[in-house]
């Protein structure tokens, strides 16, 4: 080294060649992240480029009926004449919110339209309900001492009191002979019925109460009066 050469300028040179060098290095790696990151080669699913991003499709729901049901009559209690124009066949839960606030619908329907109209009962207890299903049986073993109908009205007039004790105390009132009632009731002679008739719901296109058909056509619903008569003033003018 000559006398008058600064060992310092070498150490300076050099450092800033080390300095140029990590600042490539760390721009490169800057680049690399943000080209995985954007759908690059990270291992993730990618997201950008021609990809399409992936879409989760909401849960499948059961299709309404695209033409008229054929309901299975067989076993049920009707209000109205077996040879009225129109027939609404009803779903319903006796525990329903909903069924209640149909009930005094479709008996406003009933009177406006006289011997034109008949309703079909048949049961579709929500597993939710606790009490839908013993008062769906006990229905039952009303209509067995003709008097499903007045039973029918008197659970719906008293939806927030519904028990086993109390549909034993209804039956009393209406006048049923209470030994037969009880019996009945308690062995859970008509589960199976009800159960079938469930089952029938679900086949017809049923998923909630309540659910009408007016000769065979779906209304879903506790839907105003005036729906009900739009679609059977449509079949009377037929």
């Amino acid at each position: 080294m000559k006398a008058n050469e600064n060992p310092w300028m070498y150490v300076s040179v050099l450092l800033g060649v080390l300095l140029v060098v990590a600042v490539s290095l760390n721009f490169m790696t800057y680049q690399t992240l943000s080209k995985a990151l954007s759908g690059g080669s990270l291992g993730g699913s990618p997201s950008g480029g021609n990809q399409a991003p992936i879409v989760v499709p909401p849960p499948s729901q059961p299709a309404a009926p695209s033409g008229p049901v054929q309901v299975d009559l067989s076993g049920t209690y009707s209000r109205g004449p077996a040879n009225a124009k129109v027939t609404i066949v009803e779903y319903s839960d006796f525990q329903c919110p909903f069924c209640s606030r149909s009930y005094p619908t479709m008996k406003a329907v009933l009177q406006k339209y006289g011997n034109d109209v008949r309703l079909v009962y048949k049961h579709f207890p929500l597993s939710f309900h606790p009490e839908a299903t013993p008062a769906a049986e006990a229905s039952e073993c009303a209509g067995e001492q003709n008097k499903f109908w007045e039973f029918h009205d008197k659970v719906f007039e008293n939806q927030d009191s519904m028990s086993v004790a109390n549909y034993k105390k209804w039956a009393g009132e209406l006048g049923l002979k209470q030994a037969q009632f009880d019996q009945c009731a308690d062995s859970r002679k008509y589960k199976s019925k009800v159960e079938q008739q469930t089952q029938q719901g679900q086949a017809d296109g049923v998923s909630g109460t309540p659910t009408f058909y007016i000769n065979g056509q779906q209304i879903v619903g506790a839907q105003p009066q005036s729906v009900f008569e739009q679609a059977i003033d449509a079949v009377l003018k037929q």
